[in-house]
């Protein structure tokens, strides 16, 4: 097993690697350079760690960790032509730098070379990863769905917001863990033991960024904390406020994110204010704690040696621990 550095500097040299120029290059020159943004490729290096769990080298999930981390940014490219948003990772989106029709016609590549790259994988092992990532892609479509739906509507119950985020972010954290199990040919039971672990994290993950997004530090949360606040986004937050709050806060609440015309910093801090006094803070972070407990619970039944669990804890730890 390696350090979680030196399972990033290995694949981003392999990405490197792959980074081969083609033509036509305004086909082409989107996808290099959303993929090299940055980000912390958490995804590709699941993949890496979860082969080396079952004492299998890294290098043969190289390409399933390359085609989950091409798979990811595509989604990005589109998601942010959905939002309309200038700005991925301090730099121009690349609608932006570019324009919509080249954002949609090089996602699109992208998710075509994802399938590729598992063509480097033989029989039953390039089945069972392209249904796994089949199923995965078809599910995080799904979420963005309903996270677009959910703008809409003013009836989004807690149950409905966890799914939407078990799609839109959990079940690819599960497909990457998972990816390195079939590379490695665990058992079938181990193989969605370990996705059980992924999704679970994923989704205490999830619920930590709309932590942080009303109540992370400014200075190392890495964007404007509140956005959500100001998108009027329908998160774990608000809904659980929603749902303990007297009749007045949930008034308060619900006419704070029906203005278009109001004071930014004001609007947020009213809001935070009513998080606080429904208990809805309280409540998130009780949320995050029990699925982040739950995920660490799935490793115990893993067939594999103590150390190897607590390395899984300790990236999971780390990921939870995050203020940013």
């Amino acid at each position: 097993m390696h350090a979680i550095t030196d399972y990033q500097a290995h694949f981003l040299a392999y990405l490197d690697q792959k980074n081969i120029q083609k033509e036509p290059r305004n086909l082409y020159e989107p996808i290099e350079y959303i993929l090299q943004l940055g980000g912390k490729r958490l995804r590709p290096v699941l993949v890496l760690m979860a082969t080396e769990v079952f004492d299998v080298p890294y290098t043969k999930a190289l390409d399933a960790a390359l085609a989950v981390e091409v798979f990811h940014n595509f989604s990005l490219i589109h998601d942010d032509i959905m939002d309309e948003a200038p700005l991925r990772r301090g730099k121009e989106t690349v609608h932006k730098k570019w324009d919509i029709n080249t954002g949609i016609l090089s996602g699109d590549a992208m998710l075509i070379n994802a399938y590729q790259l598992f063509e480097n994988y033989d029989g039953s092992m390039y089945k069972s990863l392209t249904q796994l990532f089949t199923k995965t892609a078809i599910e995080v479509c799904e979420g963005q769905q309903y996270d677009v739906d959910f703008e809409e509507r003013d009836d989004v119950t807690i149950e409905e917001y966890l799914k939407m985020i078990e799609y839109k972010t959990a079940v690819l954290v599960g497909a990457a863990l998972q990816m390195g199990a079939i590379v490695a040919n665990a058992s079938t039971e181990d193989q969605h033991r370990i996705y059980d672990f992924g999704r679970l994290l994923g989704i205490a993950f999830q619920l930590q960024d709309d932590y942080l997004d009303a109540f992370g530090d400014p200075e190392t949360f890495g964007k404007q904390v509140g956005g959500d606040i100001i998108e009027n986004k329908k998160t774990f937050l608000y809904l659980k406020a929603l749902e303990q709050g007297t009749p007045d806060e949930r008034k308060q609440l619900e006419g704070l994110f029906s203005l278009e015309e109001v004071n930014a910093e004001e609007k947020v801090e009213m809001v935070k204010g009513l998080y606080e006094s429904t208990q809805s803070k309280t409540a998130t972070r009780a949320a995050i704690e029990k699925y982040t407990k739950l995920a660490f619970e799935t490793l115990s039944s893993l067939q594999v040696s103590k150390e190897k669990k607590e390395m899984l804890q300790q990236f999971g730890e780390m990921l939870m621990n995050r203020s940013v």
